[in-house]
């Protein structure tokens, strides 16, 4: 290349004859040099502050003409356009791209081998370009750019091409170097050449036939693609080389190039028959779909998550219970509403395949992961043996026995040193088991909130008697009919027990209904229970002392208000509260309400957050009526204009829509009357923005009204912290009613509509069972309570058995305070007793 960017003897003065009038001076001077020259003349011409219409002309001219251009020529060209080498700033790429790069895509079609990861990025270019104008020579670029990029790269045994795994970006060196030997292999580089040509989400059925017969050709070609596929599982985020002139620079996963080529990779998956191949699609999926920094609707890698999603819906049947089972595991933490809608579809596609709901392919996934009928698995470790077991309501354990038979909570030293890959192995088991009954927790509640019904024997094998579900279905209310599906039969509500070799429901009050072949079961649901029935629960759960894995029998419920009925399409239930925008967005999102955000950064000073309920794929796609709720919140402060991210918005209406049987995925929404709404459709949806205003309100937070000048809201915050109460504090009030008569200060508590009243040694104080704020009497000061849960009051309270929020919720919080003010003589904090001083 030694000379090719120098000077060009006689250019400068055949540019000025141009310039002087002298038409076709360039042309003649251009052909009379040799090709060499005509080669430098071209980087003399392309290059950023050339008369436009004597290099526009002059590149127009050779680039029509064969000049023997070597690929390291053409590859130099096109870094003069684009990426760190660059001689064209953004704005002067855009100004002279119609002039500037028909030479270099000429150039790359004289060769074999070609910078395709900067086509690609011309190509982009180009087809944003064609607003500016010259709709023609934008679209015969693309039309080029698009041949170079769908020929399949030259194969040399042995090396990969440099486009392949290339440098842009950190994962493409990593793989060169952690899989050199096997990347080498023979047919390795046209196997994944054909890859990389995958720039779409989805492939068609002539790419895939190709990548499977280049996949059989491939030197351990399997090997090759689950080697590449872990890699970009476990790739972290990092900043890639963006090409793009006007591009962010945004974390990602990989470039353009090596993302390509990853799409195809998992594409060409379809057709390995390996245990791996499934889990390990989804394992990307969740890994690309995941927000940047872990959470978030700002994707790891959108496109990867998106074709890992298309990709899991197109497994045939005989695979489609672990498809849904990895589609299961995405949607609580892959909140992106591109990628979602894609996992609705995968989900209802794989379903309809098979023949069968996306839920009944879920609960025949789940993996027993090596535990018996008892819940556990034993691993001996020389001496000693580690069990790892499951017990209700759905906690996983990981005990010792040692050689005498005693029991250690902890592994031995002798197991730590001696044992130490094995208790390694051990450990990860134990951490797989717990994440496998969160999800099934979290699979149980949408069951809950969707009113799913089963056959006995699909109950009892994937519910009752499952090894680890079991675990999370026993510690449940169910309920049985020997009738239809509706439950015309009647049904009968209890806890499953064991009766000889099946299964029976124990009523509270202790009758049994045993469960028989050809009856339905479906989880109790207290809307659907009468108030008595309701209550005979709660005092048999507390009697019992039974835990739940989730809010059920104690569960709030929102049945249609009268001021609903007057509103008739909206509620306004929990309109005109000022809620803290990131706790109540962790919430939103982990509850799977999805929407755009709020602040600057997003130019959002409204936005509106949607849920399906049921969960898509509780019901087949033709089958059924689809339902959604719809929250309004708006931007009430977006913090620092730097920040770009809402700090509080205000809540506003509800309101719901419906998707007829037969619509499909893609069928349209419709606005639907609230006294349309299914009950159980629209107490759920209250219930979760319920749960937003108690936990993100500002009026949730003590602290508030000491914030000085920079606090606000300071009326709502009163009218929040001491007003009427919601259903979750009618639910609270209610529980701590049966409560307290237990307790050792039953004496010194009273229950009133809103408070609950303890008498101390030293004066009397109300706890608003909302809020649990505090009010000294008689003077109604607020008193700031924060309990230090380490002591005293704390212990005490912790030896209240509670039904539920025994980690520190509000009902735990509320009985806290109330032991520590019946004690106040004994309180030692200067910064309570101070207050009380003052309060007096």
């Amino acid at each position: 290349m030694v000379g090719i960017t120098g000077p060009v003897v006689g250019l400068d003065e055949a540019v000025a004859g141009e310039r002087a009038g002298a038409t076709g001076t360039l042309e003649v001077f251009l052909d009379s040099l040799d090709a060499a020259g005509r080669r430098a003349a071209v980087f003399a011409l392309q290059r950023p502050g050339t008369h436009r219409g004597s290099a526009e002309r002059g590149l127009a001219h050779l680039a029509g003409q064969r000049l023997g251009w070597s690929a390291d020529e053409s590859d130099l060209m096109l870094a003069r356009l684009l990426g760190r080498d660059a001689v064209f700033g953004p704005s002067e790429l855009r100004e002279a791209f119609l002039v500037v790069v028909p030479i270099a895509v000429a150039a790359a079609e004289q060769v074999e081998e070609y910078d395709r990861t900067r086509l690609r990025t011309l190509r982009h270019l180009a087809e944003s370009y064609r607003w500016y104008g010259d709709t023609e020579g934008y679209g015969e670029i693309r039309r080029r750019i698009d041949a170079l990029l769908a020929r399949e790269a030259p194969v040399v045994e042995g090396r990969l091409p440099r486009h392949l795994l290339d440098e842009l970006d950190d994962y493409g060196p990593a793989m060169r170097a952690a899989h050199g030997e096997l990347l080498s292999g023979a047919g390795v580089a046209a196997f994944l050449g054909h890859c990389a040509l995958l720039d779409k989400p989805r492939a068609t059925r002539v790419w895939r036939r190709r990548a499977a017969e280049l996949l059989a050709g491939a030197d351990r070609g399997p090997e090759v693609v689950r080697r590449l596929l872990e890699g970009i599982a476990a790739q972290p985020e990092h900043r890639v080389h963006d090409l793009n002139p006007f591009g962010m620079g945004l974390a990602s996963l990989a470039g353009d190039a090596n993302t390509s080529l990853v799409r195809g990779l998992l594409w060409a998956s379809l057709d390995i028959r390996e245990e791996w191949v499934v889990p390990l699609v989804g394992a990307v999926a969740l890994h690309a779909g995941t927000g940047l920094g872990g959470s978030g609707g700002m994707c790891r890698s959108q496109p990867l998550a998106t074709a890992a999603v298309a990709v899991l819906g197109e497994l045939p049947a005989d695979r489609a219970e672990a498809a849904v089972a990895e589609l299961g595991r995405l949607p609580k933490r892959v909140v992106n509403r591109t990628v979602a809608k894609g996992i609705v579809r995968a989900r209802e596609a794989v379903s309809a395949r098979a023949g069968v709901t996306a839920s009944m392919l879920r609960e025949r996934a789940v993996p027993a992961l090596g535990l018996d009928g008892r819940g556990a698995r034993e691993v001996a470790l020389g001496a000693y043996t580690a069990e790892l077991a499951v017990r209700e309501p759905g906690t996983a354990l990981l005990s010792f026995r040692g050689p005498e038979g005693r029991l250690l909570k902890t592994a031995p030293k002798q197991v730590r040193e001696a044992r130490a890959e094995e208790l390694k192995e051990v450990r990860a088991g134990l951490r797989k088991l717990s994440a496998l009954l969160a999800e099934e927790r979290a699979r149980l509640e949408e069951h809950l909130a969707a009113g799913t019904t089963w056959p006995a024997e699909d109950w009892q094998r994937y519910y009752a008697d499952h090894p680890v579900t079991g675990a999370v279905a026993r510690a449940l209310v169910w309920e049985v009919s020997g009738g239809d599906e509706e439950g015309r039969g009647g049904w009968a509500a209890g806890l499953p027990e064991r009766a000889g070799g099946g299964w029976a429901l124990a009523a509270a009050d202790g009758t049994a209904r045993p469960v028989a072949a050809g009856d339905r079961l479906r989880l109790w649901h207290p809307l659907r229970a009468g108030d008595e029935e309701v209550a005979e629960w709660r005092a048999a759960l507390l009697d019992r002392e039974g835990r739940q894995p989730f809010k059920q029998v104690f569960r709030e419920v929102y049945p249609l208000t009268p001021a609903e009925r007057e509103t008739a399409s909206y509620s306004n239930r929990f309109a005109g509260h000022v809620l803290r925008y990131g706790q109540a967005r962790a919430l939103m999102t982990g509850r799977g309400w999805a929407g755009r955000h709020l602040g600057y950064f997003s130019e959002g000073d409204s936005s509106e957050l949607v849920k399906e309920l049921p969960a898509p794929g509780e019901l087949p796609a033709a089958e059924g009526t689809r339902w959604r709720a719809r929250f309004f919140v708006d931007l009430v402060d977006q913090g620092a204009y730097s920040d770009g991210i809402a700090v509080l918005c205000a809540t506003d209406q509800v309101r719901f829509e419906r998707r007829a049987a037969g619509g499909g995925p893609r069928g349209p929404w419709e606005a639907a009357p609230l006294e349309e709404v299914p009950p159980l459709v629209l107490s759920e949806a209250l219930r979760d923005v319920d749960l937003f205003v108690g936990v993100a309100s500002v009026g949730a937070d003590p602290d508030w009204r000491d914030r000085g000048a920079d606090r606000a809201y300071g009326d709502y915050w009163m009218r929040w912290g001491f007003g009427e109460l919601g259903e979750g504090a009618r639910v609270r009030r209610e529980t701590l009613a049966r409560l307290l008569p237990r307790t050792r200060i039953a004496d010194r508590v009273e229950l009133t509509d809103r408070f609950l009243r303890v008498r101390g040694e030293l004066g009397a104080y109300r706890i608003h069972l909302g809020s649990g704020n505090v009010l000294m009497e008689p003077s109604d000061a607020y008193l700031c309570v924060v309990v230090d849960r380490s002591r005293e009051a704390g212990r005490a309270a912790g030896k209240v058995f509670l039904p539920f929020e025994e980690d520190g919720g509000m009902l735990s919080v509320i009985l806290s305070k109330a032991f520590l003010l019946a004690a106040d003589d004994r309180i030692t904090d200067p910064t309570i007793t101070a207050q009380l001083r003052r309060g007096r």
